[in-house]
């Protein structure tokens, strides 16, 4: 019998790049398939492929047995294959009725469109798959992973067979994440088949039901989590053995760097998502930020680096007052920021790789010369950078929106990392990388730690606060729980401080004490 899908020696070329190579890959029905790969492996060009955004050089593609030509994504849907992006496909301002009609509009007599029976449809796909889906929502209104939810049903709407997910898990919490997970089960259970498309070796192992490994545009391996491990599954991704853990030394903390006194600051809605928080972060040590994601964390970081000014309370850098100063003087006295959004936050997607690499120091020699810019020096450090931080570009001008996630993601820290910095500030830095960059840029932070630098972490994924951190505070509603050494932080102890409960020293001591038993 046929498989569902079944792509035969899919080729594709871009100018200096072989993205995918005679690449080979089945789907049988009812079973997730991850793909696994390295971010500028060819996993997202191959499925953008199968859905009609790009045109195969080479290859075939068959459903059902039956050879296809998929032009464009219309194509794609007649075929009962739909995609879900990893930066989501939806307008803020429309419903979620709005979102999933468009393209598929139903019209009542009068032109008017059937937003009524729209509404229905969605109703019902939301209970069948339980998705918790509210079709007069507003999509500014939704969190993250409501947004993903919407994005499942709009192709569900179409009556898609086959589900291509590309790096959902991407911003998502980690509770958010295990929600996905269930609803994936649920949706092959009911005989939909799932595309996986990712790079964390966790979830492949928790979900999956088959893994393909690509690298380097090729297939180089398929498995099962059962014959495989994630120190297997790493190394196949990326052709060498991969330090899973990070390897670091006992924090030797200086003087204070940052300093933060009862900080309060306001959200869009006018509320206090930073309610009277209060912390330092001293050289030569890591104070990571717990929480679950919309606890404040993002207006935090926001106000330190001079994109929010505070409604109250003092921030000092270097011992400056820093509360109201703007992004370029905080950036000035010495101050890294790895923005937690990056399309939005960290680079200017029209411009290339060069000029991105150049931000925060264009207006500096050798990059200027009075109001000139020195396009050879630009050029020179981008070429540099992009050799030293492993970022798959075709060049130096290609324009970074042309670049996968995780490639967006290390150019920030390519340019972040490669001056002379006293503080770093770090939100969810490690967001879309692949196992072999996240190895590469936790290596980096532990050097600029070592150092002397002072570095604030924030991070939704518990095991990277964990392993990176010297201390550890927990955020909660806007305020900071409590502030952990490393050697009390359990997981456990974590857990509970992040849905909002203060454990007792009592039951701190068993936890820490009962962890260290387990552990030795």
């Amino acid at each position: 019998m046929a498989p569902l899908l079944e792509l035969k020696g899919i080729t594709k070329r871009f100018p200096g790049v072989l993205a995918n190579d005679h690449i080979d890959l089945t789907l049988e029905k009812g079973e997730i398939h991850a793909l696994l790969g390295e971010n500028g492996a060819g996993k997202t060009t191959l499925m953008n492929i199968l859905y009609g955004l790009y045109s195969p050089d080479e290859g075939e593609i068959f459903v059902n047995g039956q050879k296809v030509a998929i032009q464009g994504p219309t194509d794609a849907i007649k075929a009962g294959i739909g995609m879900v992006h990893q930066h989501f496909m939806l307008i803020p301002v429309f419903t979620v009725t709005e979102n999933i009609m468009l393209g598929e509009e139903d019209v009542k007599v009068g032109g008017f469109l059937d937003r009524k029976k729209a509404a229905q449809k969605i109703m019902r796909i939301s209970d069948q798959y339980k998705l918790n889906i509210n079709p007069n929502a507003y999509i500014r209104d939704l969190p993250v992973g409501a947004q993903q939810r919407v994005e499942i049903v709009k192709i569900l709407f179409r009556e898609a067979e086959i589900l291509i997910m590309d790096e959902p898990s991407a911003v998502l919490t980690p509770q958010e994440v295990d929600e996905l997970f269930k609803i994936m089960r649920i949706l092959v259970d009911q005989g939909k088949s799932i595309i996986f498309i990712t790079h964390k070796l966790r979830e492949v192992m928790d979900c999956a039901d088959r893994i393909t490994v690509i690298r380097g545009g090729k297939v180089v391996g398929s498995t099962t989590p059962k014959e495989a491990d994630t120190k297997k599954l790493a190394a196949m991704m990326v052709g060498r053995e991969v330090e899973l853990k990070v390897k670091k030394t006992k924090a030797k903390p200086g003087n204070a760097i940052l300093q933060v006194e009862d900080l309060k600051v306001l959200n869009n809605q006018e509320q206090f998502a930073v309610d009277g928080v209060s912390f330092e972060v001293r050289e030569g040590e890591v104070l990571g930020i717990a929480g679950v994601q919309g606890n404040g964390q993002t207006e935090l970081v926001r106000a330190l680096t001079g994109l929010l000014t505070p409604a109250e309370g003092k921030i000092k850098i270097l011992g400056k007052d820093t509360t109201k100063e703007k992004p370029r003087f905080i950036t000035e006295l010495g101050s890294a920021h790895i923005p937690e959004d990056r399309q939005k936050d960290g680079l200017i997607l029209a411009f290339p790789v060069s000029e991105n690499l150049v931000l925060n120091s264009y207006q500096h020699e050798p990059f200027s010369k009075g109001i000139r810019l020195q396009f050879d020096e630009i050029d020179r450090n981008g070429k540099q950078l992009v050799d030293k931080f492993d970022i798959r570009t075709p060049g130096i001008n290609t324009p970074v929106s042309n670049l996968s996630g995780g490639n967006q993601q290390k150019v920030i820290v390519a340019r972040e990392f490669s001056r002379p910095i006293k503080l770093l500030i770090a939100s969810q830095p490690t967001r879309g990388l692949d196992v072999g960059s996240i190895e590469y840029i936790h290596k980096r932070v532990m050097e600029k730690r070592d150092a002397g630098c002072a570095i604030l972490l924030v991070s939704t994924e518990l095991d990277e606060i964990i392993q990176l951190s010297d201390r550890i505070a927990v955020m909660y509603r806007g305020k900071i729980l409590d502030i952990l050494n490393i050697e009390d932080a359990s997981k456990e102890i974590l857990g509970l401080l992040m849905a909002g409960i203060k454990p007792s020293e009592e039951m701190k001591h068993k936890v820490t004490k009962e962890e260290q038993l387990i552990t030795t």
